[in-house]
């Protein structure tokens, strides 16, 4: 087996445990819930074959349903996560850049790294909470689950990125 391979998958077990085992025990407010599973996508490099990460994204969104008891929502919400990725992630880069270059703050740099992860945690929360509630009636507690789960989401995710790179 192949060694990347092996550390997605610790990478995979471990996001999906904390999600289901700790995070999503916690709604600040009564809005604002971390996902930080959205992680896991969020972190492919750039070369990475846009089926695996389809993949991997529908899986660690099927398995979080499972624990949390969201039918479809986490994997649908996932798959598009990862179907944008690679896009978005090239929006931040040059062109020149390596070719299997990781998103991480050592590579892009804290502002740009800030900027990707609010971008792709923003659609993820946006399409997860519409999904979820499935009605616009309540369109002030829709808005700040998005907004406050986008916040606390981006913020445990560049914490999680500065501890898992640092050198």
């Amino acid at each position: 087996m192949n060694i990347d391979f092996l550390r997605r998958l610790l990478l995979f077990v471990v996001l999906l445990l904390t999600q289901a085992l700790v995070l999503n025990h916690i709604h600040l407010f009564g809005y604002a819930t971390p996902l930080l599973y959205a992680y896991f996508v969020i972190s492919f490099e750039r070369n990475y074959p846009k089926w695996g990460i389809l993949v991997w994204s529908f899986l660690l969104g099927l398995s979080v349903d499972v624990f949390s008891n969201t039918p479809g929502v986490a994997a649908a919400s996932m798959t598009l996560l990862g179907l944008l990725q690679p896009y978005v992630f090239e929006l931040f880069i040059q062109r020149d850049s390596d070719p299997d270059m990781p998103p991480a703050i050592y590579t892009l740099g804290l502002t740009n790294y800030i900027y990707y992860v609010i971008v792709l945690t923003f659609v993820y929360c946006l399409l997860f909470f519409t999904i979820e509630t499935f009605t616009f009636f309540n369109w002030k507690q829709w808005g700040l689950s998005v907004l406050g789960s986008m916040v606390l989401s981006v913020i445990l995710i560049v914490v999680v990125e500065n501890m898992r790179k640092s050198k």
